[in-house]
Formats: structure tokens, sequence, C-alpha cells
């Protein structure tokens, strides 16, 4: 027996303990939190949420808290017994016993791993937990949380729930913790029940795993499983596929590497692009960029298997990141992910290849602030990103001909296509045009269509230039834009 430290919800609003007191002595049966909340009390960690778990009647357990409280209830699985609550920031998932037990500890050796298999007693007396704040933990799980281990309650547990082949992963990623042996090789028999989960739940799994700092860890276990390739069979196409010398690692350990170093930059960014630390931080910080980001390390060369070509003894992928775009968008369609999300990781994967081809020209012959241009056009606010990608990429590519000092021009030219931006190109954009569609219509008699905006956007990036900078030179540079092409035609 193990107890916790101390009565955990006590950090808990009162009106909300109140609350499932009021509950249990209307419906005058034991209330226990359980689950991950416990886990995390027993880590010494307050929880925001909270799991409980009821003989019977959950939902109108939920129903009823939630019309004390003034919160939203939110039925989740009616038939199996299952609500939430969300009030004020707070969310309380309500259980009933599982598969028709009649004892918490029955309930809880049904549960999926033994580290989510724990659960304290409610004291409806006090609102808080009930003292000495004893673990009931049927399974192990105490043990096996000292241990860091993820260990199957029993051996049907992937049976009753195939998604919890995925969630084993998660735990592992979110939490730090390794899989036990038994419960991996019991895993790896199982993976064809898998197929039978819808794919939003399986995209919860996924993401979770995506948004932890060890996804990468996470994906190097699902592919010894071969959990990845059912997930994912587009990826294998990549296993053993050749690259050129510039690389050391085939098609998808290229990739899988490549989401691995993302993982060390996004902890790091400064690291690796001196001088711009806070502002690659700010920009991780919002929204799910770095999730995202993640999506793009492990699927950004997915395009390479379609577009393998040998030219004059060479290995090519001309167009893999146009046709890994065009993948993934068939990939984020199947697992029910956003437009959004998949919009953004598309992107990234178009566009990775991006920088590599600006270094090059930077070599030869420098960049201009027109170059600049052309490329935060395409990629807009997602600059900082696309670079965090294309160093991941880089970092992941270690072979014998791979050109010295990627790395470090590929910081070099982040921080000149970010001055010139900030110096340059943000203050075109933000002003006023010095023309319009509608002047070049009416000045330059014009039709409205293709050429205008051509002009307009030739204009743009003479601005941005330092060319012109007053209405009379935009016209003069039109006049003699448009003279240009007259010529051009004649001759």
């Amino acid at each position: 027996m193990k107890n916790l430290d101390r009565d955990w919800l006590a950090l808990y609003p009162a009106a909300l303990r109140q609350g499932l007191a009021a509950v249990v002595g209307r419906l005058g049966f034991p209330l226990y939190p359980a689950g991950g909340a416990v886990r995390d009390w027993l880590a010494g960690n307050p929880c925001r949420d909270l799991d409980v778990t009821v003989p019977g009647g959950a939902v109108a357990c939920a129903r009823d808290l939630a019309r004390t409280l003034g919160g939203a209830f939110v039925p989740l699985d009616e038939e199996e017994g299952v609500a939430r609550v969300v009030w004020q920031g707070h969310e309380v998932d309500f259980s009933d016993f599982r598969e028709g037990t009649t004892s918490i500890e029955a309930d809880l050796a049904r549960r999926d791993f033994t580290v989510n298999a724990m659960a304290v007693a409610f004291d409806p007396e006090k609102g808080g937990l009930a003292a000495p704040y004893t673990i009931i933990d049927p399974t192990g799980g105490c043990e096996d949380f000292r241990r860091r281990l993820v260990r199957a309650t029993s051996p049907g547990v992937f049976r009753a729930d195939p998604l919890r082949l995925l969630r084993a992963y998660r735990f592992v990623a979110t939490l730090g913790f390794r899989l036990d042996g038994d419960t991996e090789r019991l895993l790896a028999t199982e993976i064809p029940l898998l197929a039978r989960v819808a794919p939003e739940r399986i995209l919860h799994e996924l993401s979770a795993i995506m948004a932890s700092a060890r996804a990468a860890l996470a994906v190097s276990m699902m592919e010894e499983s071969s959990l990845l390739w059912s997930i994912f069979p587009e990826l294998r196409q990549g296993e053993g596929m050749a690259q050129p010398d510039s690389h050391h690692l085939d098609v998808f350990a290229h990739n899988r590497e490549t989401l691995r170093c993302l993982e060390g930059l996004l902890a790091d960014p400064a690291g690796r692009f001196p001088g711009h630390g806070p502002e690659m931080a700010d920009y991780l910080g919002s929204g799910r960029r770095a999730e995202r980001l993640k999506w793009a390390a492990l699927f950004h060369d997915l395009g390479k298997p379609a577009c393998q070509r040998l030219r004059n003894g060479r290995i090519t992928f001309y167009n893999h990141d146009r046709e890994g775009a065009r993948q993934f968008a068939d990939v984020g369609r199947r697992l029910r992910l956003s437009r959004e999300a998949i919009r953004e990781v598309c992107l990234f994967i178009e566009l990775h290849m991006w920088p590599f081809h600006l270094n090059n020209v930077r070599r030869k012959s420098g960049i201009t602030p027109r170059a600049c241009l052309r490329l935060v056009k395409a990629v807009g606010e997602e600059l900082p990103g696309l670079f965090l990608l294309a160093m991941a990429d880089s970092l992941a590519g270690q072979g014998p001909d791979k050109p010295p000092g990627m790395e470090a021009e590929l910081a070099l030219l982040y921080d000149q296509v970010d001055r010139t931006y900030r110096e340059s190109i943000k203050p075109v954009l933000e002003m006023e045009r010095l023309l319009t569609g509608h002047d070049l219509i009416a000045r330059f008699g014009l039709a409205p269509g293709v050429l205008v905006g051509k002009i307009l956007k030739g204009l743009e990036g003479a601005q941005v230039a330092g060319d012109v900078s007053t209405v009379e030179e935009a016209r003069a540079w039109v006049a003699d834009f448009l003279a240009k092409r007259l010529r051009g035609k004649s001759d």
C-alpha cells in the first residue's frame, strides 16, 4: 500500500469539490478519482483535470455536476457510461465501472496500463481525498511508476480496445517511460487489430505523440514493432531506398532522423540560429507550430520513392517536394487532420528545398532582395519554421559528399533573409501601394488580367530592391517595363 503525500483535491476550487460531494450525497454511491490525475499526484505534480469513476450512473453524475456548477455537460459515450463536465478551465470526466464490474479494484484491473490503473477514494464529508490518501493499486502501478515502465494490465488489454496499441507509445512519448518487454511482445502480435479503430481516435494519440518532446523515440519504437507501417504504409516505401552520397541513411531513416534533429532544434533553436532564439521561441509558442513541424519533418521526403530516377549514374529525386506535399494531403485527409493543419504541413513539405536552392545561389553570386521577397511571399509567417525544418534536414544528412559547413551557411542565410525582410520587405508590404491595378488600367490603357498582376509584382520587387520609392519613379518603371515588353515582341 502506498499513500499520497497530501490531499491533492484541496488544490481544486472549493465549488468543484463541494459539487462532487453534493453529487455523491444525492446519488448515494462512492466516487474515485483515478487514472492520469493519480499518476500526476504520485509524481508530485498538480493536475488541472480529473478522471473519476463511479459504480454506475456516470452520465447522470456528470449532468448533475454540470447543473450544480453551471458548467457544460458533454456526453462522450452514453452507451459505455462516459461523460464530461467543462467548468472554468477544468474538465471532469465521469465513467462507470468497466465491463459490469462491481468494485473499484476490478474496474482498475480492466484498464489499459498499470500506471493508469490507480485510484484514491473520495471523502464526501470533507470534499477531498479520503485520508490517509491510500492509492488503490490492484495491478502494481505504483511499482511500475517507480520503474518508469508502461506495462499492460492483462493479456487481453489490446483486444478490448485496439487503440491501446498506439496509446502505449503515447505514454512512452509523454511520460518518458519505457515499454515492458512482455507488453512489447504482446503488442507486436496484435497490430492488425488497429485497423478497427476510427481515424479520429488514432489522430488523437498521434497528435499527443507529436506534441511531446519524444516523438522521434516513439516513431522509432513504432517502426521496430511494425505498428508504424500499419498507420503509414506510404513511409515504408522509403525503407532501404538509396540516396546520393550526401546522405548516410536511406529515405525513411532520413525522415526519422530529421524528426529527431528537429526535436533537438525545438529545444534550443538559438544553438543553431544565434541571435534568433527569442523570435523563434515566440514563433514556436504560437498555435500548434511545433507539432506541425514534426509532421513535416517525418514526411518531408515522402515523395522521393515516386520521383527516384537514375540519370547518368546519379540518383535524383526531382520534384519530390511537390509530390510529397500531394501525398501528405491524402495522408492528412485519411487521418482527419484539419484543413489548416494539412495546408501548413504541405506548405513546409513543398518548400523544404527552397533554402538549399537559395543557398546555392548565395554561394555563386549572392542573393538579391528580390530573391528574399519571393521566398517570403511564398512562405509567409512560417519563415522561421521553414528554416528550422531545413536545418534539421541538413543535420540528418551526413554523407561523405555533403558540402562542408552547410548548417553554418543555412544559419547565415536565415540571418540575411530575416534582416532583408525586416529592413526592406516588411516596410514595402505594410505601406500603401505606389500604384494600384486601377492606376495601371487608367494611365497605361491596360486591360484587367495577368499582365496587371505581373507588373504589380515586379513593381513590388523594385521597391524592395530600392529602385523605386515614389509614385513618379513607379510610373517611370512601369513605362520602361512596357516599352521593353513591346520591343521584345517586335524583335
